[in-house]
């Protein structure tokens, strides 16, 4: 299969299904073939089935305090689910969108496989909340605020800061700290799966930061940075509930842009800048 045959079936095809197509045999024939596509005109949300359709309707993640039930376990697994199938979808996005040069064709192989590692993330979220509590994707309301920033991101550029080095790079905190919350609970099987999604959570910053460090024009790299980002996205959405340093230094960050990322305030909430202290972790696992 091309790749535009494949990224548009991911993005047209309403079953869980299509978001799960097998992408092996695409990055197979990426290596022998051209990935150029052809002028796509972006939809306004992803194909979905009626369950999947993304809502306007906000619920509370379920606060970690509670994971003694797994029915609030399941039920953020389903949220981080959502996330991973808006990222299959934005990633499909990418590769349709977005001209292809020399460099963009580079770059689009290393997006197929971040891909094919959602696909992993998204399967082990439904397989574990189904385990859990019966729950299935769609049971709970989907959010679609990543994908409503695509319309945002004009360029490859624009892509990378936000997907790889502001939400990819948060996800290397969420990861690990409901790592540690499972584990407190005794659920090692959803502990695991977090440790699975945190070690390719750091090969995906990894490829946003080498190829924005390529690009950077001044070698002023937090000031790039944060001018490629949506104007309602700041690099507060870059980190989580703790700081996870050990995981952004694999990852090939240098250390001032990870200090200016742990530094930055404002009033995000889910990372409260006013009055309390970032704590920062290392992870020894990695």
């Amino acid at each position: 299969m091309k790749l535009r045959e494949f990224a548009r079936a991911v993005l047209e095809g309403g079953r869980l299904e299509d978001k799960l197509l097998d992408v092996v045999p695409v990055i197979e024939e990426s290596q022998k073939n051209d990935l150029t596509t052809w002028n796509y005109q972006l939809p306004k949300f992803p194909s979905r089935s009626k369950k999947l359709k993304m809502s306007d309707e906000q619920i509370s993640f379920p606060k970690s305090s509670s994971f003694h039930l797994p029915s609030k376990r399941a039920m953020a697994m389903h949220f981080f689910a959502n996330h991973e199938l808006l990222a299959i979808e934005m990633m499909a996005a990418f590769l349709l969108f977005y001209p292809d040069n020399e460099i963009n064709v580079a770059l689009k192989r290393g997006i197929l496989s971040s891909l094919k590692d959602e696909q992993k993330h998204l399967s082990l979220y439904l397989k574990r909340m189904k385990k859990l509590d019966g729950v299935e994707l769609g049971d709970y309301p989907l959010n679609g605020f990543f994908w409503r920033q695509m319309k945002e991101l004009k360029r490859p550029e624009d892509f990378l800061s936000f997907m790889s080095l502001t939400i990819e790079a948060a996800n290397l905190d969420f990861a690990l700290f409901y790592k540690e919350m499972f584990e407190k609970w005794e659920d090692f099987e959803s502990s695991k799966v977090m440790e699975i999604v945190l070690r390719d959570e750091i090969k995906h910053v990894g490829l946003g930061y080498f190829w924005l460090n390529k690009w950077c024009p001044n070698k002023d790299f937090w000031h790039y940075y944060k001018s490629l980002l949506p104007k309602n996205i700041t690099p507060a959405r870059a980190k989580g509930i703790v700081f996870n340093r050990s995981a952004r230094v694999k990852a090939g960050l240098n250390e001032n842009f990870i200090n200016k990322v742990k530094n930055y305030r404002d009033d995000f909430l889910v990372t409260d800048r006013k009055n309390w202290k970032l704590k920062e972790r290392n992870d020894s696992l990695l």
